[in-house]
């Protein structure tokens, strides 16, 4: 689901996944230094409480009214991204 809605042209997406038990992770894109894009899972390699997750994005929100948060709910933990994952 849309969690905040960024700007139509620009802004960076967040992605939070949520496993409704065991606690979250949230991605933001990055390119590594040949240009490929990545993902950094910045709420690092382990699940956090949910209200970790959320603290991290809010931080974000407040320098950054144009990011996109989208948040998807998978008790596997899926990201269902293709892109490499990198921890911070």
């Amino acid at each position: 689901m849309v969690v905040h809605h960024g700007d139509d042209t620009a802004g960076i997406v967040l992605l939070k996944i949520n496993t409704l038990n065991d606690g979250c992770s949230v991605y933001q894109p990055t390119s590594n230094l040949d240009g490929n894009r990545e993902w950094l899972r910045v709420t690092g390699p382990v699940l956090v409480p949910e209200a970790d997750a959320d603290a991290f994005i809010q931080r974000q929100l407040s320098f950054d009214r144009d990011l996109w948060v989208i948040e998807v709910e998978d008790r596997e933990n899926r990201h269902f991204l293709d892109e490499p994952i990198v921890d911070i």
